[in-house]
């Protein structure tokens, strides 16, 4: 019986520490500055906006932990390092977003019930700043979220800030035009859907990465298609694919093999073509004679 472990070429998530510093400074700056003129106009649209700012505060913060968390070195008792703190941060990121947006939908709930007198000027004002704020700070993130969760969780909270500051630039409009109070809280209603729609899809995935579901992108079935037609593979059974971090994958399987075709080089080169062909960056290979007088006993356990 023959075991190994094959390594990719990237071990760990690519630092974002300056995006997270800009995004994070802006934010807490863009906060202050809403809650006052928020008070000061009785915009609950405002209030509000600076209350989901202040959660994606957190969230941004929590995500640039994890990922200086995840470049730790294993330890005897860790011996994946911390690389799954990304994914309890994006996990941790789309639970902040549903509660920012219900605290959002709660509060523009009521003011619908009982409308204030909101300055449409001064609201436009500022919630444009958040527009420009949130909407840089999001770009800053745009190319790592395709793939990697944790980065998407980032990217939504401030993308979803930059769609509720233009919400309150509508509303800050309409109610100049029109003088109607209610479409303050109306428009925080229908932004709040729109992320929490935007909102769903991260959630969906965290919670699949947090489970060690395969993870999107690779076709399991894929994978054991390709190490069942390697030479000399009899049979593939025990296959397991899962996210060590929301950057990396990792892969154990079992090769029931023809003992004379196990060449040296053959786990190495199975392990450098799962990186090449799956973006696998670590699997771990254990090969099986067909003949062994006990069969295994994982024989029936994860084959596809």
């Amino acid at each position: 019986m023959a075991h190994d472990h094959g390594h990719g070429h990237q071990h760990g998530p690519k630092s974002y520490g300056r995006a997270f510093a800009i995004g994070i400074s802006l934010n807490i700056v863009f906060i202050i500055i809403e809650t006052v003129y928020g008070i000061k106009t009785g915009s609950v649209a405002l209030v509000a906006d600076a209350a989901h700012n202040l959660s994606d505060v957190l969230g941004l913060a929590f995500a640039w932990a994890a990922l200086i968390l995840a470049q730790r070195k294993p330890s005897r008792r860790r011996t994946y390092g911390l690389r799954k703190t990304t994914v309890l941060a994006a996990l941790g990121n789309a639970v902040f977003l549903l509660v920012a947006v219900g605290g959002v939908a709660w509060e523009a709930l009521g003011r619908l019930r009982h409308p204030s007198n909101v300055e449409g000027g001064v609201v436009m004002a500022v919630a444009a700043v958040g527009v420009v704020i949130n909407g840089v700070s999001a770009m800053l993130f745009a190319k790592g979220r395709k793939g990697d969760a944790n980065l998407k969780g980032a990217f939504l909270h401030l993308a979803s800030d930059a769609a509720v500051s233009f919400g309150v630039v509508i509303a800050g409009a309409i109610i100049l035009r029109t003088g109607w109070m209610r479409i303050d809280p109306l428009i925080s209603l229908v932004v709040s859907v729109v992320i929490l729609v935007g909102t769903w899809s991260l959630l969906k995935q965290s919670v699949n990465l947090a489970l060690d579901a395969v993870p999107e992108g690779i076709d399991a079935e894929a994978v054991n298609t390709y190490l069942l037609a390697l030479p000399g593979v009899l049979e593939v059974h025990d296959l397991h694919i899962w996210a060590m971090s929301t950057t990396e994958t990792a892969l154990t399987a079992h090769l029931v093999m023809e003992t004379k075709t196990c060449e040296p080089r053959f786990l190495g080169d199975v392990g450098a073509a799962l990186h090449d062909k799956f973006q696998i960056e670590h699997s771990t290979l254990q090969v099986e004679a067909p003949e062994a007088p006990d069969p295994c006993r994982l024989a029936a356990e994860g084959t596809l």
